[in-house]
């Protein structure tokens, strides 16, 4: 019923009295606007009155409960004057009006400008899938814990403090009773807080920072005091908190209503199919183990690996044996008394080699390639094949090639061991 002038993007509007604006939402959706939001700026020389109008005055029409708060507040709401104040405008939200009552005949400008990622509503969004998906681990975490309570304490001070006086009230009745008229108190002031941020920073700027300063310190200082939760209850109720708040956040964070019902929708979905994806997982485990074949398959080392394998566990088992011997609880006294040479076995804890230079020399001689053990193994076991009959030539020169390839491996084994 009232002659109101229609705000349009881009618009800017420059008058001297008292006038209504509206700005008529469009219904068409669009992917594109998800974060997207108008800012209204106003702007005088001279004090000015800004009064939002609401057309669901009555609060009756309002379809969630988010809705209801907000017209609740807007009622109790007082106008405040001002020479510059700005509201951000939800693309897909209701129709909204205000009326300017300059209090001067000084002109005034209104400017309207879309914002296409609004950072605000971008942050919000993430932070709630951020929030929901990790409440179960934030929810143990300890420095999160204290975190909350500074948090808490800092934008709903009332309900911190009934938190705090809990144990001091009897009954249950009476403290839910007063802990919803201190979450509706806290809304409203939340609300306040965000209406005037702006004149609150610019004006107060040092209260503000001694508010949050003072609140903050004593409600870290409360937390740290009664600790971190500790019952399985305590613990489930808190991540849930976590992901209701969650919700509250995504559904803030969107300008488009249904996009934030099927985010929320699909997070649930996606939280609840953990329990049959983590059943289905064990039996597939449970089929492959039973379906296996019990057969042990056998690898065989080659040459290579081999010695390889023989030098490496050679060597750690020497340096197990030195750090047994450093050991304190070493018997060293009773050691060096059964010794024959107790000075080369100090040597050998100290790090020195555990063979001589003179005993590797005799070893190679004796079992290296071209040593007299192989030419007499080789000679040994080819001799009385020659004498044998003929026919029989070829089968025992191939069992004679396998006792020669035993024999032969038999000193490569004894040198690296």
């Amino acid at each position: 019923g009232r002659n109101c002038s229609l705000l349009q993007e881009m618009d800017v509007i420059e008058k001297q009295d008292e006038n209504c604006y509206c700005y008529v939402q469009n219904r068409t959706i669009h992917l594109q606007y998800l974060w997207s939001t108008l800012q209204v700026k106003v702007n005088s020389r001279e004090k000015f009155r800004f009064e939002p109008i609401s057309e669901k005055s009555n609060c009756r029409n309002s379809e969630t409960v988010f809705e209801f708060a907000a017209c609740a507040v807007q009622i109790l709401w007082k106008p405040e004057t001002c020479t510059e104040t700005s509201m951000s405008i939800k693309q897909y939200g209701e129709d909204v009006c205000f009326k300017i009552q300059p209090f001067k005949t000084v002109p005034y400008t209104v400017r309207v400008k879309r914002e296409m990622l609004d950072g605000k509503l971008l942050f919000l969004f993430v932070a709630g899938i951020f929030l929901f998906h990790f409440a179960n681990s934030l929810s143990r975490s300890t420095k999160f814990f204290y975190l909350s309570g500074i948090i808490l304490g800092v934008l709903a001070l009332l309900v911190f403090v009934l938190l705090t006086l809990k144990r001091f009230i009897p009954r249950h009745s009476t403290f839910w009773i007063l802990m919803s008229g201190c979450w509706m108190a806290s809304l409203y002031f939340i609300y306040c807080f965000k209406e005037n941020m702006q004149w609150l920073w610019s004006e107060h700027r040092n209260y503000l920072l001694g508010y949050f300063l003072a609140v903050g310190i004593t409600s870290f200082a409360i937390c740290y005091q009664h600790g971190p939760l500790t019952t399985e209850l305590s613990i489930t109720l808190f991540a849930w908190t976590l992901q209701l708040t969650a919700f509250v956040l995504i559904y803030c964070g969107v300008t488009i209503p249904q996009v934030a019902y099927a985010v929320i929708a699909v997070s649930l979905c996606s939280k609840g199919l953990c329990y049959p994806l983590g059943a289905a997982c064990h039996v597939a485990r449970k089929m492959k183990t039973h379906f296996k074949s019990k057969k042990l398959v056998f690898k065989y080392l080659t040459e290579e690996e081999y010695r390889e394998q023989g030098e490496t566990e050679t060597v750690r088992a020497l340096e197990e044996l030195r750090s047994f011997c450093r050991n304190p609880d070493f018997p060293s006294w009773i050691a060096v008394s059964k010794l024959r040479s107790p000075h080369r076995f100090a040597d050998f804890v100290l790090g020195c080699p555990h063979v001589s230079p003179a005993e590797a020399k005799a070893h190679d001689e004796e079992y290296g390639i071209g040593s007299s053990f192989l030419e007499e193994q080789l000679f040994e076991t080819r001799a009385p094949s020659e004498q044998d009959d003929p026919a029989n030539s070829i089968h025992e020169d191939e069992e004679n090639e396998d006792e020669v390839h035993k024999q032969i491996s038999f000193p490569y084994a004894t040198e690296l061991l």
